[in-house]
């Protein structure tokens, strides 16, 4: 199973993620934030708060998202790159 190694949260409300598989992939968060607990993370001041516990992406107040999450709905950093230009 991938895990999180390293998250980068960003003003655009995206994370950018290490995997302990050598992947660098970008998690649009933007989806979430109008789902329950979530909404907290509206405010980019929390959200820009990510940390790494247990193996995924945290936040204070108890919330997290699952890796396998993280993983299979982020596309790679290369992606990302290409669809901003």
């Amino acid at each position: 199973m991938e895990t999180v190694i390293r998250v980068i949260p960003r003003e655009d409300f995206f994370l950018e993620l290490w995997f302990n598989t050598g992947e660098h992939r970008l998690f649009d968060a933007r989806p979430y934030l109008m789902r329950g607990v979530f909404t907290q993370l509206t405010d980019i001041a929390l959200f820009k708060q990510a940390f790494i516990s247990l193996d995924t992406v945290c936040w204070p107040n108890g919330l997290d998202i699952a890796p396998e999450t993280l993983y299979d709905r982020s596309m790679p950093a290369t992606d990302y790159r290409c669809l901003a230009s």
